[in-house]
């Protein structure tokens, strides 16, 4: 906002636009409330269109994935069997590292970041959520020391749960649905190990 007032997202919603009332000039509230009609209007449709979202999800997920994480993930990727190998997939999620080489020389850099943007920042949310909630997981056990430990320093724990991220994505087993009928299942990419995460499901109430 202008006006010599500064305020955060969700200024319109509630108690904050009470009390912004008091704060703003007289005529400045009738050209807040033609904002805040619009924003509180657009407000409800992303909700009903998140919960939409979230209902479209399987019941049966493993612990962590959440119903609008799954869609999102399932939305962008479109068809997993496009991609024939684990560098597809970690070159569409923008999470593969950069390389800087000349000569004998080389050095890694920070990842990419090409590909889909909104897949990125889902598989990260998701790598730490399921950091919580998978820790007998392989892929949990073997970045923990990293990610467990109060003495690892923030840029360490990036790497390590971007890293995670990457190899999450290529476990295509985690996003399809449960149980998975054979006829469905996917060839296995090359390069594919056992399933990092021999996860646990739990049913999720739709009421």
């Amino acid at each position: 906002m202008t006006q010599g007032h500064r305020e955060k997202t969700g200024w319109w919603l509630g108690w904050r636009w009470e009390d912004l009332k008091v704060k703003v000039p007289a005529w400045l509230l009738p050209r807040l409330e033609v904002c805040r009609r619009v924003l509180a209007t657009l407000t409800a449709e992303l909700n009903a269109a998140t919960g939409a979202l979230e209902a479209s999800a399987p019941a049966l997920r493993p612990k962590g994935l959440g119903g609008l994480t799954y869609a999102v993930v399932e939305r962008e990727i479109g068809q997993w069997d496009r991609f024939t190998n684990r560098r597809q997939v970690g070159s569409y999620t923008g999470l593969c590292v950069g390389v800087s080489a000349s000569g004998k020389s080389r050095h890694q850099l920070p990842i990419t970041k090409h590909g889909n943007v909104r897949l990125r920042t889902a598989l990260i949310e998701l790598a730490w959520r399921l950091a919580l909630w998978q820790r007998d997981s392989k892929l949990v056990k073997h970045w923990w020391p990293v990610l467990g430990n109060p003495k690892a320093s923030k840029a360490a724990k990036k790497k390590a749960i971007v890293a995670a991220a990457r190899q999450m994505a290529g476990q295509r087993q985690l996003f399809l649905s449960y149980p998975l009928p054979h006829s469905k299942m996917l060839p296995r990419l090359r390069g594919d190990k056992k399933l990092l995460f021999p996860v646990s499901l739990r049913v999720v109430s739709r009421g």
